[in-house]
């Protein structure tokens, strides 16, 4: 018989600590979740700490991609569904996790909640991997009772955002190799064919054609300043990060991207998209309206747009306007979001408005990308090509000339 030190949380949420006897931990965890007790973490008495971690490896906390999140999310909500303990599910997944920057920061997860800690409190220290979202409805599961459910909503929540991601870049990756290859080709002409026949012509005192004289000044600019033109275009790149890094230029940056030709209306509809997404998993998660749209303007950081309306929303919705009411306030969001916002509040049933419109919105960004891989590709063929046929044909013009003279 041995003794085992436990923290439990009852279906009200209220987290305690005691001790139990039992043959083993087992024993131990069976005898716990038969009255009903979400079983946080449990150790024998006489297991001592595996020793503190080495600080510098925790220092680290690296990237941890959005599939590999949505993978430890399944985990997670299958083990914790499964009766495993949460300690005991963490300690696992940390064993054997494949990436060694998840694999240290849950050992520190796990030896934080071991000790008694809260999951959501051992997450909030290690914000590069676990966001303001995670750390959110991880509190509402484990207020609520409900953290498998919960974590089930997180990873379908992450595996939307990360399907959303993976559309864009298959529909811009081809488009993208094709036009870096096209102008690499169009600059090895203008800097290097160009002026080899340039030459030929000065020496046979050709009277070139209009188009032939246009681009051997071309190729004259782009040899004479290519060096000029790199040191400016880097020195431009880093000077637009600088100003967008402060919180002017951020602003401004978020005007252009939203007034963007054809890509303006992209954007907008990914970003709400994603405000709505979340919204909708944070509500269903338990997470109370004004804390939801609190979490929403410190996951939009990186959008001063959006970020200042929904703070301006939470500080109506907080005075106790209706959340449509404030929303629509903001100017920011369509006619259509807010009047459905409207109609949940009216009917009760926000959540599920929300998820519908945020599914809309997702067929939205779906078509919008069908169509640009539709139009880009003849676009591309088309514009380079014709460039690359101009140079050609602007060589190629001297050239019947010469062969004119020689026949002569």
């Amino acid at each position: 018989m041995g003794r085992y030190i436990y923290t439990v949380q009852d279906a009200q949420g209220t987290v305690t600590t005691g001790a139990v006897d039992a043959d083993d931990e087992d024993g131990a965890v069976q005898s716990l979740q038969t009255r009903g007790l979400f079983i946080l973490s449990i150790q024998s008495e006489e297991v001592k700490s595996k020793g503190v971690l080495n600080m510098k490896k925790l220092g680290g906390g690296g990237k941890v991609s959005g599939r590999e999140m949505v993978f430890f999310g399944e985990q997670m909500s299958t083990l914790l569904g499964g009766g495993i303990p949460l300690v005991r599910a963490l300690s696992l997944l940390s064993d054997h996790a494949e990436n060694k920057n998840l694999a240290i920061v849950l050992s520190a997860v796990t030896k934080e909640v071991s000790a008694g800690g809260a999951f959501h409190k051992a997450l909030e220290k290690h914000p590069k991997v676990f966001d303001e979202i995670w750390v959110s409805l991880v509190q509402a599961g484990e207020v609520s009772g409900q953290l498998p459910a919960v974590l089930r909503q997180i990873t379908q929540y992450t595996e939307s955002q990360e399907n959303v991601k993976s559309k864009i870049i298959t529909a811009v990756s081809y488009p993208a190799v094709l036009f870096t290859a096209s102008m690499g080709v169009l600059i090895y002409f203008i800097l290097y064919i160009v002026p080899v026949f340039a030459d030929i012509f000065r020496d046979f005192n050709l009277q070139l054609p209009f188009i032939t004289q246009v681009v051997v000044s071309v190729s004259k600019m782009a040899s004479k300043f290519a060096v000029l033109g790199i040191v400016c275009a880097i020195g431009g790149t880093f000077a637009a990060r600088a100003y967008i890094a402060t919180p002017p230029g951020r602003l401004t940056w978020n005007h252009i991207q939203f007034r963007l030709p054809l890509f303006g209306s992209l954007i907008k509809s990914m970003q709400i998209e994603r405000m709505l997404t979340t919204m909708a998993t944070l509500i269903r998660s338990g997470v109370s309206i004004l804390n939801a749209v609190s979490v929403l303007e410190n996951a939009f950081k990186k959008n001063l747009i959006f970020q200042n309306a929904l703070k301006q929303a939470k500080n109506d919705i907080a005075s106790g306007r209706s959340i449509s009411e404030s929303f629509k306030k903001t100017g920011i969001f369509p006619p259509m979001v807010t009047e459905m916002m409207w109609m949940g509040e009216e009917s009760g049933k926000l959540p599920d408005i929300i998820v519908v419109l945020s599914k809309y919105y997702q067929e939205q960004i779906d078509q919008w990308l069908r169509r640009f891989s539709a139009m880009i590709d003849p676009i591309l063929v088309v514009g380079i090509g014709g460039l690359v046929a101009v140079i050609v044909m602007s060589i190629f013009m001297p050239i019947f000339q010469l062969s004119q003279i020689g026949g002569g």
